[in-house]
C-alpha cells in the first residue's frame, strides 16, 4: 500500500491543528517545531488544504490557520484526497498496465482493498482522532519538547548577546 508522505504529512498536521484549534489560529512555523515537518513543506499543504475548504488563514499578528469545519465534519480521507494523494495499493498505481502493458491477475483485488482504505480512511474523524488518549499523550510530550527547545534556543541566543 502507498500512502506518500505528503498525504501522512497533511493528516498529522491537521490533526496538530485541530489539537490546538482552542488556543486560537495556530501558525505553521507551530505545527513544524512540533511535527518536525519542514515549514515550506507545510505552505504547499496548506495551500492545497485551504482550496478544498478544509482550513482558512487569519492574517495578521496572532495569525495562522484554523479549521474551516468542526473537528467531527472533517475525515482522514479528505485530507488525504485535498493533498492530491490516493491510497493504492496496486503495483501499477492503477494504471492498469501491471503485466507487460496488461492487467495483471490480481490487480482488480488490489483496486479493491485501495477502495476499502479510503472507505475506512473516511470513517475517521479529526474528532475521533482527537479524543484517543494515546494521541492527547502524545501531543502533550510533543509539546512539551517544543517548549523546551524554544527555552534553549532563548538561552543561546542571550549568551551570545551577552
Amino acid at each position: 500500500m502507498r500512502l506518500t508522505t505528503k498525504g501522512r504529512y497533511a493528516v498529522t498536521a491537521m490533526l496538530d491543528l485541530a489539537l490546538h484549534s482552542d488556543q486560537g489560529p495556530v501558525s505553521l512555523s507551530d505545527i513544524s517545531s512540533r511535527q518536525g515537518i519542514s515549514l515550506s513543506y507545510l505552505e504547499q499543504l496548506f495551500s492545497k488544504l485551504r482550496k478544498k475548504s478544509l482550513v482558512n488563514s487569519v492574517r495578521g499578528p496572532g495569525g495562522g490557520y484554523r479549521l474551516n469545519r468542526a473537528n467531527e465534519d472533517i475525515y482522514v480521507a479528505q485530507i488525504v484526497d485535498a493533498v492530491n494523494e490516493s491510497v493504492d495499493a496496486t503495483g501499477c498505481r492503477g494504471r492498469s498496465d501491471c503485466q507487460s502493458g496488461d492487467t495483471c491477475l490480481t490487480h482488480h483485488l488490489w483496486c479493491d482493498l485501495s477502495d476499502q482504505i479510503h472507505d475506512f480512511l473516511n470513517q475517521i474523524s479529526l474528532d475521533q482522532l482527537v479524543r484517543r488518549n494515546d494521541v492527547r499523550q502524545v501531543a502533550q510530550r510533543q509539546q512539551f519538547q517544543s517548549k523546551q527547545r524554544c527555552l534553549e534556543s532563548d538561552k543561546i541566543t542571550a549568551a551570545i548577546v551577552d
